[in-house]
């Protein structure tokens, strides 16, 4: 699709939730880059930093402008490691953000960390910066699991890093592992969790290895040098880890992420209960509406690209009156991060939600740290009606109201560089997909406000069988994951693919 025929609404002003979109910052620095990585991310270009941050602040207030400085609820800076970032590179990104957008007075705002990168004096900066969550990549507690990672901390500065997260005032503290690793005994993967649980984090992320494809990793596998993962292993692993978060009291509420009351990854929830997102940075996704989009990988082109705006008359144009935005999302006027009575997260019954590429129980083809879902994965759609961006200096008489021009100018600048609509058929078999990630899983009552069907009526046949296999639960309220239906998540997933019904 080209993605200068993008049509999507503009957010509305407002101070509440309701209203909040969700931001994503790409920062595609690490010092190495991991064998089993394959994310948009480069080692050994650290000369472009001080281009790359003037180029990520000048879209950040781009977008700001055009988008009409909307209300951001939750920001992750991402990558890459953006704790490699210098802290004054790190404090100018984070003013420039709160400069373009309006950030919610309790905004979480999250920054991924290597732990080699945790000193005390790099994370009080970040504290003073306005972070309040910090998401650090410990991966293992044994040395030589490691070094055969190619991570380039030690144990014992993953366990400083978390201590010095605490000592900074981090107040939310996320930690990473990974098992189902290549030589990872069941044993090594007990001493881990049980060394990661003593440092009392707030929030526990734990992803199987993926092998992805033109990785060094996957080639060492396939050669023969690297023993291939064992998945029933992996399938014990992870059922010990289940046990052990939930004698500590964490919630298991979603498939790879174990939190304590209160502490859930909000941005996180806002890709897996269908929250409006932009991203920004090479590389990055946004989903707006029913529309997919995505900047140019590149750092290097993006910051030529980036160069080559002239961001006065864009601003400009913004102050006259040129960009109108809409007065809603279409979310409905209810926080879509919704909570019944006892507290489980429902889906908003104007959602929508995108395709997991992530295997079950939640892999891990890699980054530096953090707990965040695959950029590719965020999207945002509301049903109730609205104004789209309105220019005349886009769009003639019967192009107007079709093509918004924030992201129409983006594309033309080639910045945004690839664009995806997604049909009414992707966005009910993609509601299940993502909504059974959660532990509320789907709502009967929420599906059919937003569908105009049953469960029954779209995936009975589906479902009864999954039922039957002891993958679902059933009750009158809706749907969810077994407990056996998390091991085998990605089997239950795809089923809902391509489903005729849902048509």
């Amino acid at each position: 699709m080209d993605p200068r025929a993008l049509t999507f609404e503009a957010p509305a002003k407002g101070t509440g939730p309701e209203t909040a979109i969700g931001l994503y910052v790409h920062i595609p620095f690490c010092e190495t880059k991991c064998p089993y990585c394959d994310f948009n991310t480069y080692a050994g270009i650290e000369p472009l930093i001080p281009e790359y941050v003037l180029a990520l602040r000048k879209e950040l207030r781009i977008w700001g402008s055009l988008l009409g400085r909307p209300t951001v609820g939750t920001v992750f800076l991402g990558g890459g490691t953006p704790s490699y970032l210098p802290a004054e590179a790190l404090e100018s990104v984070v003013g420039t953000m709160r400069d373009a957008f309006e950030l919610l007075p309790d905004a979480e705002v999250t920054m991924e960390a290597n732990p080699d990168d945790c000193s005390p004096a790099k994370l009080a900066d970040a504290r003073g910066a306005g972070l309040n969550r910090i998401s650090i990549g410990v991966q293992s507690l044994d040395d030589r699991l490691l070094k055969s990672l190619g991570r380039r901390h030690d144990a014992a500065q993953a366990v400083s890093a978390a201590r010095t997260a605490r000592s900074a005032g981090f107040k939310n503290v996320n930690l990473d592992l990974m098992f189902g690793l290549p030589d990872q005994s069941l044993a090594h993967w007990e001493d881990s969790l049980a060394g990661v649980m003593e440092l009392a984090p707030d929030h526990v992320s734990l992803y199987a290895l993926t092998l992805e494809p033109n990785t060094p990793l996957a080639a060492w596998v396939k050669a023969g040098k690297v023993a291939d993962p064992d998945p029933d292993l992996a399938a014990d692993m992870y059922e010990h880890a289940e046990d052990v978060m939930a004698s500590a009291g964490f919630r298991h509420y979603e498939i790879s992420n174990w939190a304590r009351p209160g502490f859930e990854s909000r941005h996180n929830l806002v890709y897996w209960t269908n929250g409006p997102y932009l991203g920004v940075g090479p590389g990055a996704h946004s989903h707006l509406r029913a529309t997919r989009f995505a900047n140019l990988k590149s750092p290097r082109e993006y910051i030529r690209r980036m160069r080559e705006i002239a961001l006065t008359p864009i601003l400009s144009r913004r102050e006259r009156g040129d960009f109108l935005p809409a007065q809603t999302w279409g979310i409905g006027s209810h926080d879509p991060v919704e909570r019944n009575e006892e507290g489980d997260f429902l889906l908003s019954p104007t959602s929508e939600i995108a395709p997991s590429r992530a295997p079950s129980p939640g892999g891990r083809g890699g980054r530096g740290g953090g707990d965040v879902a695959d950029p590719a994965l965020r999207q945002a759609q509301g049903a109730s009606p609205a104004r789209t961006f309105l220019s005349p200096t886009w769009e003639s008489n019967e192009e107007r109201g079709v093509t918004p021009p924030a992201t129409a100018f983006m594309a033309q600048a080639g910045i945004v560089e690839s664009a995806e609509r997604v049909s009414p058929a992707q966005e009910m078999s993609e509601t299940m997909m993502m909504g059974l990630r959660l532990d509320t899983g789907i709502s009967a009552r929420a599906f059919q406000a937003r569908f105009g069907r049953t469960l029954d009526e779209a995936f009975g046949d589906i479902i009864a069988g999954l039922v039957d296999l002891e993958l679902l639960a059933r009750d009158p309220s809706g749907i969810r994951l077994t407990r056996r239906g998390r091991l085998l998540g990605n089997e239950v997933f795809s089923r809902f693919v391509g489903v005729p019904g849902a048509a």
